[in-house]
Order: structure tokens, then C-alpha cells, then sequence
């Protein structure tokens, strides 16, 4: 399967790329596989399984459904839009069962009086979505293909080029060059305003756990602070940027998948902080990050995994973690063995962490778990940029040793809300 940095980054609505933008595109998925069926629907059935079935509710699940069902898409629905739809619509969320090829599974049936159409599909993390029906993946051949590091690495030296320019050739396959240098910088503008966002709005968070906006607060002392001489002060503006976009997901907002929406806020943290604390950095060095980033996490999605219901939260804070450091290390001069190391160290460094949302929401653990992420990137990178690029545990190594343990991993930790802080956290 061909994997573009375009569906590594993808422009959506929180809260959760697999529970909130994988159903709004199954559902409209499903709708269009209806065709000339589509008149006589009087009532569609959408069942809902495993994660999707346990954390749904607090995670958007329902409104995404309808909402696809009602012909909207991600990318372009308005963050106030209301449902509307031509047939009734029946929604079950099963709590306690699952479908047999991934814990984020749905169902869609079509009926008159009856059955017209079934299909099922499965949000397999980042907002992909694959199906038994009518989901055809991307057979486009690429010049320069990778689904581990060790075949990235050998481009890289064959060609005597960056990690970003292995994936920008494989962009090209697509789009050209200027196409693509514009879609990145769009991609860039997104996360940027939605840091702004982030930092204008304050209150409570939806939801019942009655979570303070803390990103709006934070911003205004660090202004008045700025130039005092704090020589960490450059961690708390990262720490601001992570806040801001992750609270700006958990209430619904536009964010960019990246490569999930629970792990939204750790790339452009770290973006930001290049382009504000990194001398002459520029859009150049944005596109390069942002293609070294999406280099690896296409090792991530297709050797590993990016959905929490599948791994845990090291499949997506870990995934993040690792695109992040990488990306940095390529911009600030590192060579692609240092940014293969820097990506190790941050996935190695998340092995194990689950995904335990409380109350179902992604508010707690996961806001701060990003501002935490995006620190922990950029020392990845420098760690490696001190270094020469040897290390002993690969970034494939650690990659297979993230897909084993989330194999080993209990359900109730790999977000269902049934393990860890979930269950040891009293909602309010």
C-alpha cells in the first residue's frame, strides 16, 4: 500500500481521528456505495464495535456517523454542523463486543422494507479506514518504496539525499513539486491557527469532567514573562503549543490528524518551536520536517501501528514522538542516520504507554500527555544530533517490539476506558 504525507496529515474535526474522523468517512463511504440504490433507503442501521462501541459517546462517534451520513466529510465540515438525512437512522454502540479483523469495527445496513446493503468497516487509526467493501488501497508505484527503515536508509545512501527528498521523489508520483510544497505549507497554516485557537479560547471543556482551558492563561504569562532570562522557558512555550492544540481537539475543533487526533498536538509543538527558537529557520525547512516526519510514520503505520485501540497510546503519543524528533533532526542538520536514531529513541521511550482516557474523553491523560510527547522529541533529536548516528536497538527494532507488546496488552488498556487512569480517576 501506497502511504502519502497527505493521509499522515490530514485536516479534520476532534476529538479522535479513529473514533470521530474514521466513522464520518466509513459512514460516507458507505452512503456512496449505496449508488442508485440510495433513493429507496428508508432506514439505515449503524452498529458500532469495540473501542468504538466503548469510548464512542465520549469520543464524537455518534455525531460522526451521522454527520457522514448526511454527506459531510472531515476535511470540510463545519465544526457547528448539524446532522440532517434523508432516512431514518438506527446507532447501537456495543460496549462489550468486537469484530474479528480490529477492535475499531462498524457495521452499516440499508434498508426499504428490506435489506438493501450491508457493509463493514474498520477505523484502523489516523482516520484510515479499511472495509471489506468498496476500500481500495493505493497500488501506486513509488520510486523509492519503504515499509521499514533499513529500506529508507539504503535509498537515502544509494542516492546520497535526505529523508525528505526520498519522500518528496515518492510524493511526486502524485503531485508535483509545487503542488506539494503548497499542501504542506497549507498543512503547516492549519496547525498554526489552530494553536491560535487554542490560545484565545478558555472555560471548560465538554464532556462532564469539567477540565479547565489552561492554554489561553499559560499564553499571557509567558508574554509577560518573555526575555526574564528563564533559560527552560523555550519547554514551556512547547508545552503551551502541545495545550492548545490538544484542547482544542477535545472540544471538537479543526486540527490536523497528526498522525492521530489524541497525539495531534506533539508535530506542530515541535514545528512551532523551530520556527521560533531555531535561527534561520523558514517554509523550506516546514516541508522538509513535515516530509521527514511523514517518511516515518509511514514505517510506523505500515511495520507497526498508529491506532491506540490496536497498541495502546505508544501507537500514537509514540508515533508522534518518533515523527517529531525525526523531523527536527533532518532540519537542524542531522544526517538520516541521526534522524532514524532520534526516531528510535522516540519510540523506544513510550514502549508500553497505554491508552486510558478517562471518562472515555481525550482529555485526561491525553492533553498533557502531548506537551510531555513534544518535549520528550525534541530531546530525542538532541540526543542524536550529539551522537553520529550508531546506535544498537533499531528503529525497526523498536517498532516490532511496540507491535508485539500492544499484542500482549490487555484490552482494558488500549483505549476503552476499563483500565488505569480510567477506572482510578473519580469522574467529577
Amino acid at each position: 500500500m501506497a502511504v502519502s504525507v497527505f493521509d499522515l496529515f490530514s485536516i479534520g474535526i476532534g476529538p479522535s481521528s479513529s473514533h470521530t474522523v474514521g466513522p464520518m468517512r466509513a459512514a460516507g463511504m458507505f452512503l456512496d456505495s449505496l449508488g442508485g440504490l440510495r433513493p429507496r433507503v428508508r432506514r439505515v442501521q449503524a452498529e458500532l464495535f469495540g473501542s468504538l462501541g466503548a469510548t464512542g459517546h465520549g469520543h464524537g462517534s455518534e455525531r460522526a456517523v451521522l454527520l457522514g451520513l448526511s454527506g459531510e466529510q472531515p476535511e470540510t465540515v463545519a465544526i457547528d454542523a448539524e446532522p440532517s438525512h434523508e432516512f431514518e437512522v438506527d446507532l447501537v454502540l456495543h460496549r462489550r463486543k468486537s469484530l474479528p479483523a480490529h477492535p475499531n469495527g462498524m457495521v452499516f445496513r440499508a434498508y426499504d422494507d428490506d435489506l438493501l446493503a450491508e457493509h463493514t468497516y474498520y477505523s484502523v487509526g489516523g482516520g484510515f479506514v479499511r472495509g471489506e467493501h468498496g476500500v481500495a488501497e493505493d497500488t501506486t508505484e513509488l520510486p523509492f518504496p519503504f515499509s521499514t527503515a533499513a529500506e529508507l536508509l539504503a535509498h537515502t545512501r544509494a542516492e546520497g539525499v535526505p529523508i525528505s527528498e526520498i519522500m518528496l521523489r515518492n510524493e511526486g508520483s502524485w503531485r508535483s513539486r509545487e503542488e506539494i510544497h503548497k499542501g504542506l505549507l497549507r498543512i503547516w497554516d492549519v496547525m498554526a491557527e489552530c494553536v491560535r485557537n487554542g490560545c484565545e479560547h478558555d472555560g471548560v471543556l465538554p464532556g462532564g469532567l469539567k477540565v479547565r482551558r489552561r492554554a489561553k492563561s499559560l499564553y499571557a504569562k509567558l508574554l509577560a514573562e518573555d526575555g526574564t532570562g528563564d533559560s527552560l522557558q523555550a519547554m514551556d512555550w512547547v508545552s503551551l503549543y502541545a495545550l492548545a492544540v490538544n484542547e482544542e481537539n477535545a472540544s471538537g475543533g479543526r486540527v490536523v490528524t497528526a498522525p492521530t487526533n489524541g497525539a495531534a498536538g506533539i508535530i506542530p509543538a515541535v514545528l512551532h518551536y523551530y520556527r521560533r527558537f531555531v535561527r534561520d529557520a523558514d517554509d523550506d525547512g516546514v516541508a522538509r520536517f513535515l516530509l521527514t516526519a511523514g517518511a516515518i510514520g509511514v514505517i510506523l503505520k505500515t511495520s507497526g501501528s498508529i491506532s491506540g485501540a490496536e497498541v495502546g497510546c505508544q501507537g500514537e503519543v509514540g508515533s508522534a514522538c518518533a515523527m517529531a524528533a525525526a523531523g527536527l533532526t533532518e532540519v537542524m542538520g542531522g544526517s538520516p542516520a541521526q534522524t532514524e536514531n532520534a526516531a528510535e529513541i522516540g519510540v523506544e521511550h513510550h514502549l508500553g504507554l497505554t491508552c486510558d482516557p478517562v471518562g472515555g474523553l481525550v482529555q485526561i491523560p491525553c492533553i498533557e500527555r502531548n506537551a510531555i510527547g513534544a518535549s520528550k522529541a525534541i530531546h530525542a533529536s538532541r540526543m542524536a544530533l550529539r551522537g553520529d548516528g550508531r546506535h544498537v536497538v533499531t528503529l525497526d527494532k523498536a517498532i516490532k517490539t511496540m507491535r508485539e507488546t500492544g499484542a500482549d496488552m490487555k484490552v482494558k488498556y488500549k483505549e476503552t476506558a476499563r483500565g488505569g487512569l480510567a477506572v482510578n480517576v473519580i469522574e467529577c
